[in-house]
């Protein structure tokens, strides 16, 4: 009876778009202990054909991920962007700092403010890596024309008080994005602040989720899916700028901001390498783990994140009808990189890596390269293939080498940037 009642359901998604109240309750869903697989529709039909792929399966997936776990996405809208500083000379001379305010189409929106450091000496467009930052893009640089965020800040810390920017943070998260050594290897940097799109916290006001579409149901979109539509905001801008490739856009994010970046790289083919860094429960770790942070876990400590729906995974995720390979599975044909450190246990990393042996299964059914390693390579070994992997020392941050095992991957993946 089950099967019968998800089987319908799925018919009336494909009709409907937005399936809503017709998809069952999660107590109505089947027990499955093991990943299901990603070529298996969810009435049982194999997947045999791309077409098949791509015309069902592939949409199944996606609206089933929104319905039970991120929410719903609502439809784009216009951007524009408006350049409102310049500087050619940044890095002693070596970049263009440009700084980029992003406003919607929509009553009220707030704004995204796009730092972007683009490499001078080059013979092209110069491709690039978007992806959004804790605290602020004052906290990157030093240079003070980088103005500080007035979007709300999560926690007291050196950067913020009162839940506001300080010019006491500026600069002190350099060395976790290094910019410089970025620009030296021919790549661009876009990035901004994620509380600019959605605050992250609960009842958050001034972000996208009470602008563009306030949540009324149980299936509506939580922060991560928020932010993930704001990176797909920041993609419709920089297709449209002259100084970036725009068939080499890289999503990264660290942690919570990876779980974004992958749900967002998922879902838009434009993004061509999506590299989802110690992303995690509910990013690339299992949903049905066993190791470090729980579905249950995550839904209790940040209640705004998932929609409503996927709470009821909570003590048993058994029922979900996907997990996170089938998500990296979205992204085929297209490069994905996970990276974990050894001492990140909470992130889960030999369960991200068995994700990602999964998800091979279906790139290799569409004639894509895949996963070249069946085991987790050893400590700071980077598996280059177009499903990569690396794990290093240390724990749960972003440093100076995962940003050069991210350059590495690029360079294999789309080959060097070509400099003047």
């Amino acid at each position: 009876m089950k099967r019968v009642l998800f089987v319908a359901a799925a018919a009336a998604l494909l009709v409907t778009g937005r399936a809503g109240p017709v998809f069952p309750d999660v107590s109505k869903l089947p027990s499955n202990p093991d990943p299901p697989d990603p070529l298996t529709m969810v009435d049982g039909q194999r997947v045999t054909s791309r077409e098949q792929w791509f015309q069902r399966r592939r949409p199944e997936l996606k609206a089933l991920f929104q319905h039970y776990m991120y929410g719903w996405f609502p439809p784009p809208v216009q951007v524009q962007g408006v350049v409102t500083y310049t500087d050619a000379r940044f890095f002693e001379g070596q970049a263009t700092l440009k700084l980029v305010t992003l406003k919607l189409a929509a009553a009220g929106a707030p704004e995204t403010h796009l730092l972007m450091v683009i490499p001078n000496h080059r013979a092209s467009p110069a491709p690039v890596f978007l992806g959004m930052n804790f605290s602020g893009n004052h906290t990157l640089v030093t240079d003070t024309h980088v103005p500080l965020p007035t979007s709300w800040m999560p926690r007291p810390e050196p950067s913020a008080a009162d839940h506001h920017a300080l010019e006491a943070g500026r600069g002190t998260q350099i060395h976790v994005w290094e910019l410089e050594q970025t620009i030296r290897r021919g790549y661009a940097v876009a990035t901004y602040y994620c509380g600019d799109v959605e605050p992250d916290t609960t009842n958050a006001a001034g972000g996208v989720r009470e602008t563009i579409r306030r949540p009324s149901a149980s299936d509506d979109w939580g922060t991560i899916a928020a932010w993930a539509w704001g990176l797909q905001r920041a993609v419709d801008y920089l297709v449209t700028d002259s100084d970036i490739d725009n068939k080499h856009i890289a999503l990264v994010g660290h942690s919570r901001l990876g779980k974004a970046a992958i749900l967002a790289g998922a879902f838009d083919d434009r993004v061509a390498l999506v590299i989802p860094l110690q992303a995690g429960c509910g990013g690339t770790a299992p949903s049905r783990g066993t190791v470090g942070e729980s579905v249950q876990r995550i839904n209790i400590s940040f209640p705004h994140w998932f929609c409503g729906e996927f709470k009821k995974f909570n003590t048993q995720p058994d029922l979900l009808p996907f997990d996170q390979h089938c998500l990296m599975a979205l992204c085929a044909p297209r490069s994905i990189l996970l990276g974990a450190a050894v001492e990140d246990i909470w992130a889960n990393p030999a369960g991200a890596f068995d994700m990602l042996k999964a998800a091979d299964k279906v790139y290799r059914f569409l004639g894509a390269d895949g996963l070249a390693a069946q085991t987790m390579p050893e400590t700071n070994r980077l598996v280059d293939s177009n499903l990569g992997f690396f794990i290093r020392p240390g724990k749960h941050s972003m440093t100076k080498q995962d940003w050069q095992f991210f350059l590495d991957f690029a360079d294999k993946q789309w080959g060097k940037p070509r400099t003047e």
